[in-house]
């Protein structure tokens, strides 16, 4: 046993590194895929529609973690030997994906009817409706719940120590099996998720005040 110092914190800030490594490579590779869940469930296509509320639903209506351990797990069953940093990428950015495509689907439909008959009358074919008319209003709409969501994904990558990925939380346990001081050392790491968390939170504030979100 050894006493919990300064370098036990530094060995937490390097593995805060790694918590917001996954938390960009969610935010980006799930926003990419959530983007093509949002047209398919916007589509006049009905198999379309079917398609994205069947992921959504999927990813939605199961476990996180239960993803992490099909993600890490499934695939040795196929002679498939996944690394954990494969696996947290992986079923970070497919769970990520369901969440922002429904948020932004939701931002996207919020914008009045008329908006799109009016764009349509243009001559506009849909994806130019999207880009260039319903995108730039539902964008407005989308900054909280999107900046909020992006707070979740942070704070749900300590799932991940469960498969031997050391994030911020796994790298606390490691430290408290080292040091015996439990409370000091959670109290340390929860401290850093907040350094993290808190100026996203002030900055999706002020982002929906410069932006008249609710207007």
């Amino acid at each position: 046993m050894r006493a919990f110092t300064f370098s036990e914190v530094l060995y937490l800030l390097q593995a805060a590194q790694w918590t917001v490594a996954v938390t960009l490579i969610a935010f980006v590779g799930g926003g990419i895929v959530g983007l093509v869940i949002m047209f398919l469930k916007v589509t006049g296509n009905r198999l379309a529609r079917w398609a994205g509320a069947i992921y959504v639903e999927l990813f939605q209506g199961t476990p996180l973690l239960a993803q992490l351990f099909v993600v890490y797990f499934g695939f040795g069953l196929f002679g498939y030997d996944v690394s954990p940093w494969v696996a947290v990428a992986t079923a970070f950015t497919l769970w990520s994906a369901a969440f922002l495509g429904e948020i932004w689907r939701g931002c996207v439909q919020a914008i009045p009817r008329a908006q799109w008959e009016a764009s349509a009358s243009l001559g506009l074919s849909f994806l130019e409706q999207v880009r260039y008319v319903i995108a730039p209003q539902a964008a407005r709409i989308a900054v909280p719940p999107t900046v909020g969501f992006l707070v979740q994904i942070i704070k749900n990558t300590s799932l991940a120590s469960v498969i031997g990925f050391v994030e911020l939380t796994r790298a606390g346990q490691i430290v408290n099996g080292a040091t015996f001081r439990p409370f000091l050392v959670y109290c340390t790491v929860a401290l850093i998720y907040f350094v993290i968390c808190y100026p996203l939170t002030t900055l999706s504030r002020r982002l929906e005040g410069k932006l008249h979100v609710a207007y």
